[in-house]
């Protein structure tokens, strides 16, 4: 046998298998719909490594990182840990993932207005959804709570040391907004306030009704449930 290729170890390389077979050319043909997850993955990466196909690598991941969504949640640091894949690669991933909520968020796009607490969780819900840190965000609306901006304000959890009643009264005078939402992540899944979440919305409900502002609501979003502070009777 000549030296070159070890058969025992050989992989076919995606590009010599049938074209039938390879991801780009059957979402071509037949559409994106009829690809697996793995598929998907794969036409990302482009390549997979040394030792596996994009495909192998995509499958890897997935079960890795417990799917799409477990990939939302992670850092393109961590993913870069995966042999094969590499800043850029991570980097795609979650371009490719921030697409997806992008166009979850045009869906909703017709509904202008918010008018209950199902439409903030709606609106606001893709952003948070699987992050491993809180973060907080203001909806700022119009009198006819017709949304002007969605704001991310602070990241960490929810202090007064953290939450500032200035910068949220500011962006609200600057955006000319009649009201605001605010709306933090709980990480852990469990949307239910803490005594700390309740103490600093009624600072930041007070500071900002003093001047004018007037707060409708407070959404603590937990995965797919959520908490209102209207609907629970606390505004």
């Amino acid at each position: 046998m000549s030296a070159g290729i070890n058969l025992a170890r050989y992989t076919p390389k995606i590009p010599d298998w049938p074209e039938s077979e390879r991801p780009r050319e059957r979402l071509i043909k037949f559409g994106a719909a009829g690809l697996s997850d793995a598929e998907i993955l794969a036409i990302l990466l482009r390549v997979g490594n040394h030792e596996t196909t994009a495909i192998d690598l995509a499958r890897h991941i997935i079960n890795d990182f417990g799917g799409f969504r477990g990939l939302d949640s992670r850092s393109v640091a961590e993913l870069c840990e995966v042999a094969g894949v590499g800043p850029a690669k991570a980097a795609q991933i979650k371009a490719a993932i921030e697409l997806g909520k992008r166009l979850f968020l045009e869906e909703a796009a017709p509904q202008s207005k918010v008018e209950s607490s199902e439409d903030v969780f709606k609106l606001v819900s893709p952003h948070l959804q699987n992050l491993n840190h809180e973060v907080f965000r203001i909806l700022l609306l119009t009198s006819r709570n017709a949304v002007i901006a969605d704001k991310v304000m602070f990241a960490g959890s929810l202090t007064e040391s953290i939450v500032s009643p200035r910068e949220i009264i500011k962006e609200a005078i600057n955006q000319a907004a009649a009201s605001v939402v605010f709306v933090h992540n709980h990480p852990s899944g469990d949307p239910a306030p803490s005594n700390e979440d309740k103490r600093v919305t009624s600072h930041l409900k007070q500071a900002c009704e003093m001047v004018g502002v007037n707060v409708l609501d407070h959404i603590i979003v937990a995965n797919s449930k959520y908490y209102s502070f209207a609907d629970s009777g606390l505004f």
